[in-house]
């Protein structure tokens, strides 16, 4: 009870003692983190205000003016010397835009990161300590190296390291031991799962959380370890399904699935929830829903920390007319299109928190272990809803 205690109210208590800090706060958001850093900005003006400081913002104003040609500069307008600067960074962020020979080009991932090496440059080597806060790793999904392939991910976190970042701070990485590339820098790798599980509950209260009523599915080998990370928490049971890939052909950079195989206890009759890191197409976690719903299962619940819909949201509007998909969750960690906001289907899992949480207690150098395992908030929250 006194480390959770101490949790929920380490941000008033960090912003006591100025001297305790490593350096003075600086957030600089990217373009495509506007939304999210003025959200983390307010979190934090609000802890400081209680703690009795008065602060006007956290946020470094910047920006990544382009050339007509399209060449970029970094900009930023005030000094950082000796700041403790935290750069926030969204490369999935596909509705930024930028005129290059007259046309509009919206940002791929690789036009995020390279406004993000612009500013760190823009900075001078001034900064006391840089750390950077990238919820959708860059190349995270190139992780791995078969036959003559390259590492976007491993690279880009050697690209930063030599630039002098100091930390990066990324959320449910689609293999967090891309860090082995980078050994001698700060790299934590957090899951939001205590906010998934509040939205949730706050989205479908007459949900029940019992091995009789409630179990977790996995929908690869993959993706196991978080779902276990609920099934162990929640204390229920857990199924995963096998997916069955041609190795033959490569279709939009993958292996195609042939088939979904499900392994595990009955669900029939159960609510489901699904938990992965990516809804990319969707196709995935629909074959999935499809096929739990021929097994009779009760309400299917899946959950993305990215949602980015590829694809679009005509099939799960359809899933969900069907009533085979009864909710997709997914964060704020990424963008989320106004058009998804308004799906009766989608419950935005807001993160903003958390990460003003990750800011506050890296700048004044305490241990960030009770942050990364909510554990014991989980259990308060099954405890307010009488289910422990």
């Amino acid at each position: 009870m006194d480390n959770q205690r101490q949790t929920e109210n380490v941000e008033v208590q960090l912003f006591f003692d100025e001297a305790d800090c490593v350096g003075p706060l600086g957030i600089i958001p990217l373009e495509g983190a506007r939304e999210l850093g003025d959200k983390i900005n307010n979190h934090l003006l609000n802890w400081a205000k209680e703690a009795g400081r008065d602060h006007e913002t956290f946020i470094v104003e910047s920006e990544c003016p382009r050339f007509s040609s399209g060449d970029g500069k970094g900009i930023i307008k005030s000094t950082v010397r000796g700041d403790d600067l935290y750069f926030i960074i969204d490369v999935g962020n596909y509705s930024c835009k930028y005129n290059m020979f007259g046309q509009q080009n919206s940002m791929s991932p690789d036009d995020h990161f390279q406004d993000l090496k612009r500013l760190i440059q823009a900075a001078s080597g001034k900064a006391k300590r840089i750390s950077v806060i990238m919820p959708l790793l860059y190349g995270g999904r190139q992780h791995r190296r078969s036959y003559r392939e390259s590492l976007d991910c491993a690279v880009m976190l050697q690209e930063l390291q030599h630039m002098g970042v100091s930390n990066v701070v990324t959320f449910d990485a689609h293999d967090a031991r891309v860090q082995n590339a980078v050994p001698l820098m700060g790299f934590d790798n957090v899951m939001p799962s205590y906010q998934v599980l509040k939205t949730l509950f706050k989205h479908v209260p007459d949900i029940n959380i019992d091995r009789e009523h409630f179990m977790i599915v996995s929908p690869d080998e993959g993706a196991m370890n978080r779902n276990m990370y609920y099934a162990s928490v929640l204390g229920v049971d857990l199924g995963m399904f096998y997916k069955r890939r041609d190795y033959s052909r490569v279709v939009n950079g993958r292996n195609p699935i042939v088939a979904h195989e499900y392994l595990g206890s009955s669900v029939e009759g159960k609510d489901v929830f699904i938990a992965d890191d990516i809804i990319s197409s969707g196709e995935s976690m629909l074959d999935i829903a499809y096929s739990l719903q021929k097994q009779k299962v009760g309400r299917i619940f899946a959950y993305a920390t990215y949602g980015i819909f590829t694809g679009g949201f005509a099939a799960f509007d359809k899933a969900y007319e069907e009533g085979v998909i009864s909710g997709v969750l997914g964060s704020n960690l990424t963008y989320v299109p106004e058009e998804l906001r308004k799906k009766e289907w989608f419950f935005e899992v807001d993160v903003s928190k958390y990460i003003a949480y990750f800011i506050a207690a890296l700048n004044h150098d305490i241990s960030v272990s009770t942050i990364i395992d909510p554990h014991q908030k989980i259990e308060a929250l099954l405890k307010k809803r009488g289910q422990r």
